[in-house]
Formats: structure tokens, sequence, C-alpha cells
């Protein structure tokens, strides 16, 4: 059952919350239409604004959009998400640079020392996959934004997706596939848990 607030209670439209959310679903087949440059940055134009601690924007991507790249892709995939990667004409691996410390100078200059404080910081590898994380979800929803499906999967061999793509001391998260849907994109939908399932007040 779809529950629809009433109005006045969203900043945003209907269209935009059915965008958004309610009719956005995660796409298991893709069309040939390919994403651009132009939507790529668009998209990343809205997620940068993310809430992160200390503004440490962890979160890195790397773009996969050339068959060379996808066919170094495929194989380190979970077979159960080959093809779906392979349909789609866009497919982001989401890392958490766990080196974001260096950009604080810059990102975070209101504190200094920041980046000398972090730099043996044990806490510092957690604290970049937890904002990253966070990332992660305004991408799904920047994808949404741009008309697009986005397809998160956690279903790949990460040390092996670290070592082909990634560099520094860069964690692969997520890998998302972004895209026009295809033929047959949907599962059925799942239901969702109610609000008195889910929230506690106290």
């Amino acid at each position: 059952m779809t529950t629809i607030a009433p109005e006045g209670l969203l900043a945003i439209d209907a269209s935009a919350q059915d965008l958004l959310f309610r009719e956005a679903r995660t796409a298991n087949t893709f069309s040939a239409e390919p994403v651009t440059d132009e939507q790529l940055r668009a998209i990343y134009d809205l997620v940068k604004w993310a809430p992160t601690a200390m503004n440490a924007q962890p979160l890195r991507l790397v773009a996969v959009r050339t068959p060379e790249a996808r066919e170094r892709l495929l194989p380190l995939m979970a077979e159960g998400n080959r093809a779906k990667t392979a349909s789609a004409p866009l497919t982001l691996i989401v890392a958490a640079d766990e080196d974001f410390h260096e950009h604080l100078p810059v990102t975070f200059p209101h504190k200094e020392g920041a980046r000398e404080a972090l730099h043996d910081s044990p806490g510092r590898p957690a604290m970049a996959r937890f904002n990253a994380s966070i990332q992660l979800g305004y991408l799904i929803l920047g994808i949404r934004a741009a008309g697009l499906a986005a397809g998160p999967m956690a279903g790949f061999d990460a040390a092996a997706v670290e070592k082909e793509f990634l560099g520094g001391n860069q964690r692969a998260i997520a890998v998302v596939n972004a895209g026009k849907p295809g033929p047959d994109a949907w599962f059925p939908r799942n239901p969702r848990l109610d609000f008195e399932q889910a929230v506690k007040v106290v």
C-alpha cells in the first residue's frame, strides 16, 4: 500500500516525490541509450552537497563506460550481477577514500590542524566508509533526479576491483549501474515496513 503525505507536509511536489522515491525502482536491465558525460557531471554536482562529517567528502567514483573497461569489471562481479552490469550504459564503482583528510585544509579550512589530527587516527577508515555511504545514498537519488534508473550492488570482489580500478587508499563499497531501464527491468515490488513498525517516538 502506497502512503501519500497530505499536501503541504513535504516541500517537493508529488511528481518529484514519485521520481525520487515512490515510483523509482532498482533496474536489472538497461536500454542502449547512453548516459552522457554532461549527465554524469550534473549528477555529481547534486551529490556533492551530501552532508559529511568535517565536510570530509570521501566519495570517489570510477565511471566504467568503455567496452574494454567493462570487460575488466565483469569477471569481478558476482555471477548474478554480470548480465545487468553488461547491459548498463554506465557503471559506477563507488569508493571511500581513506586519505580524505589530505583535502581538509581546503574543505574544512576553519579547523586548523584537522589534517594532521587525522593522519594517524585509527578511526579514519571507518569515518571514510561511513561518510561515503551517506554520499552513496545521495548518488542513487542523483541518478534518479536525472531521469535514470540506478542498480546498486554489493555483490563483487572488492579486493580485485580495488586492485584493477582504484588507487591509493580507496576502498570499494558498491557498484552502481545507471541508465534508462530496458525490457523486463523490474522485479515485483516488495512490501515496505509501515511507520509504526520502523519508528519509535520517545
